[in-house]
């Protein structure tokens, strides 16, 4: 009887395996891995040393070799997040913005999700050491990585500013192109929007599914305050960037300023639309990095967040 018990559930089994490896393809189509976060922005050089000394000494972040790309350099804020630098290729074009990366909890069921949803020209799956990772290109052309990081630890690096990439940010002409694929496709969700003046839109900010990291799209065009004319090599730097979180700007400020680790250019602090504190740095290549406080201290103006900031 024993026997036969287990016969019968050997052969229940072998069924509910069967059924879930037929069920396989609609569950990629169905179900999206969890997007938690901001990964890593990736920008291109074109002085290498220079670059290292904003990342390592300004910033504080820890340099590491880029397992991704041999020629590159990763400057790690934690574990888990970075800049990595590229060497400029020689026809770069104004932006020096290479990709967006941001971090999920399986990066082999992402890609099969995004496939099954239509998305073309996805790269092959890359594993090593420190995770996997595969990119694709949003509707306007952007490259976004999807990484699921190898380590779960995210302590902040000693001395780095801050230990934290909150949300990043980049040139947008058509919200309505790029929200199909990041909103209703990827499932980020609305968290804040505001512009210079009334009536207008600059900043559209969205977190990811599963984390409390944003996006922003930086509006040009129509609608927005900066005409397409005023696009160039400069302005790119300023809308393509990264924010990095400290909990306190006085803080944060004060002790670059005592370390004398401000960078040449730099604005702020100033209280930014949304009600956070904020502070500008920008990298030798015009890049730049936004010093922002987690929480805001004041009502936002133009809207308000529809989803919780983080704490830290």
């Amino acid at each position: 009887m024993t026997g036969r018990k287990f016969a019968f559930g050997a052969v229940v089994m072998a069924g509910v395996m069967l059924l879930g490896a037929a069920a396989s393809p609609a569950l990629a189509k169905d179900v999206r891995p969890a997007i938690t976060g901001v990964s890593h922005l990736a920008v291109y050089s074109t002085d290498r040393a220079a670059s290292e000394h904003f990342y390592t000494v300004i910033l504080g972040a820890k340099k590491g070799a880029d397992p991704e790309t041999a020629a590159g350099v990763r400057y790690y804020f934690s574990p888990r997040q970075f800049v990595e630098v590229l060497p400029a290729p020689a026809h770069h074009g104004k932006s020096m913005l290479a990709h967006v990366a941001y971090n999920t909890v399986d990066a082999s069921g992402l890609r099969a999700y995004l496939l099954a949803h239509g998305v073309t020209g996805a790269s092959a799956l890359h594993r090593g050491e420190e995770g996997a990772w595969f990119s694709v290109h949003d509707p306007e052309g952007n490259e976004v990585q999807f990484v699921q990081p190898a380590t779960s630890d995210t302590t902040a690096v000693a001395g780095a500013i801050s230990g934290r990439i909150i949300h990043v940010g980049y040139l947008v002409h058509d919200r309505a192109k790029e929200d199909a694929f990041y909103r209703d496709m990827l499932g980020f969700r609305p968290y804040w929007h505001g512009a210079m003046k009334d009536g207008a839109v600059d900043w559209i900010s969205q977190q990811v599914p599963d984390g409390t990291d944003w996006l922003e799209y930086m509006m040009v065009g129509p609608g927005s305050t900066t005409p397409l004319d005023h696009v160039d090599a400069h302005q790119l730097g300023v809308l393509n960037h990264l924010s990095l979180g400290v909990p306190n700007m006085e803080a944060a400020v004060t002790t670059l300023i005592d370390q004398n680790r401000l960078s040449p250019r730099h604005d702020g602090p100033q209280m930014g639309k949304d009600g956070k504190w904020q502070a500008n740095l920008y990298d030798p290549d015009g890049t730049r990095v936004e010093l922002m406080e987690f929480q805001p201290v004041t009502k936002p103006c133009c809207s308000p967040f529809t989803a919780e900031s983080p704490k830290r």
